[in-house]
Order: structure tokens, then sequence, then C-alpha cells
């Protein structure tokens, strides 16, 4: 029986916590006052003349779709981050030749990504309570939620540090696919306010589903069912481990 090293999984844990910590300004308050200013043109001003939507006040229902594109953005590019870099530095070899297995490597890196991203969304809650009136209809369960995004796509981001051969490669996902998706994906309006076929068209995007089964843990609506974004979602993390699994077991781009 192999025992699972707490002590190398910390030790992974808490550099990649400190190293989040040290560029905080850039990591934490940039996203959370880019968030203010979304709450301040769409929420405060444009929201005062906007209706309800599905007996939502308009402010108060983008802050899923907000809260959402903060969070794939930031634990992706954290993520791919800190296991870039020791391929980049030659590090990593330290790292394969340590008693440290898959398991404990992932809980490591993508715990701290993750950790990462619960800290921002308690952040953007906090300061959304600043713009509008809202409560969460199911809080343990949009809790909940939110670490389950924020691990899959922690892990998508390991994968993408894996994958790419360069710093430019690092931002091309979350800068031109997940950013452009989530703004696609009902962050700011309901998929079933679209008319045929866009509705259709709309569904066909992936965040949509993330983005409405948060909505649902918020009010208790949603474009889609809260058991098919579920259902996504641990899907899309399967996949991500699944490939995680066969990068360290063939060692694909960790041993050029």
């Amino acid at each position: 029986m192999i025992a699972f090293n707490i002590r190398g999984t910390w030790s992974i844990y808490k550099r990649e916590v400190m190293r989040s910590l040290r560029t905080a300004f850039q990591s934490i308050l940039s996203p959370v006052l880019t968030t203010s200013l979304y709450f301040i043109v769409f929420g405060t001003v444009i929201g005062a003349r906007m209706e309800p939507v599905d007996g939502v006040a308009y402010g108060a229902f983008i802050i899923p779709g907000l809260l959402m594109l903060t969070l794939l953005g930031e634990t992706t590019s954290n993520s791919s981050f800190g296991i870039y870099m020791p391929r980049f530095t030659g590090t990593i070899y330290e790292l394969l030749s340590a008693p440290v297995g898959v398991a404990e490597t992932l809980i490591g890196f993508v715990g701290a990504a993750a950790t990462k991203g619960l800290i921002l969304a308690a952040i953007i809650l906090v300061t959304a309570t600043f713009f509008v009136d809202y409560e969460i209809k199911y809080p343990l369960f949009a809790a909940l939620y939110i670490m389950l995004i924020a691990a899959s796509f922690s892990l998508f981001g390991f994968i993408l540090g894996i994958w790419a051969d360069g710093f430019e490669k690092l931002g091309i996902i979350p800068l031109l696919i997940l950013t452009p998706l989530t703004f696609l994906g009902g962050t700011f309006y309901s998929i079933d306010d679209l008319p045929e076929p866009w509705n259709s068209v709309a569904l066909a995007n992936p965040i949509a589903f993330l983005v409405s089964g948060l909505r649902w843990t918020f009010y208790g609506t949603s474009d889609v069912p809260i058991a098919l974004s579920l259902g996504l979602t641990l899907g899309f993390l399967a996949v991500c481990t699944a490939i995680i699994a066969f990068i360290f077991k063939t060692g694909w781009r960790l041993r050029e």
C-alpha cells in the first residue's frame, strides 16, 4: 500500500499560495476592480433602466455571470502558470524525482489555484453588496458549485500549462476562448429571451451551462436544468483528471 505524502502535498500547496500572494495586486485586486466597473456600468447605470429578469433585479441577475467570468479566467491562468514555470526553469525534474505521486501533485497545484478562485469569489460577492441588493437562495449549493468549478478549471489550466511551449500560449485560451464564451454564455442576459436560432446557438456554448447552474444556486431560476449543468461540470472534471493522469503516465512534455 502506497502512503499518501501529506507533507509533499502541503509543500506544493503552500508554495503556490505564497506565489499568488506575492502578486496580489495583479492576481486579486485587478479582477476585483474590473468586476466593480461592470457593476457600476451594467448593474447601477444600465440596470436602473432594465426590467427584472426572471423576477430578479438586473444588477443582481448579472452577479453569477460576473463571478463566473473572473473565476474561470483566474483559476485557469493561475494553475497554468503554476506548472509552466517549473517546466520553463527546469525545476520540474526535481518535482518528478521527488517522492510525490500524481494525486499529491494535483492536490497541491490545483488546490492552490482553487483556493485563490474561492478567495476571489468571496471578495467579489462582498464587493457586489456595495452596488446591488441580492440574496443567495441556496448558499451551501452555491459554495459547493463554486468549488467544483474552481477545481475543474484549475485542472484545465494545469493541462494548458503543460501543453504551452511559450508564455504567449498561456493567455490564448483564457483571453481568446474562455472570456468571449463567458460573455456569450448568458452573463448579461437570459438565454431564454433570445429568439431562434440564437437560443439554440447559445446553448451550444458549454459555459452557458456553468453560468446557468451558478445562477440557479443564487436565485432558483436557470436557462437549463441544474442537473444537466452539474452533470456536464462533473464530466469535464473527470475528463481533465483522466488527461492529466495520462500525461504523468507517459511523461508528455514533462520530460522533454
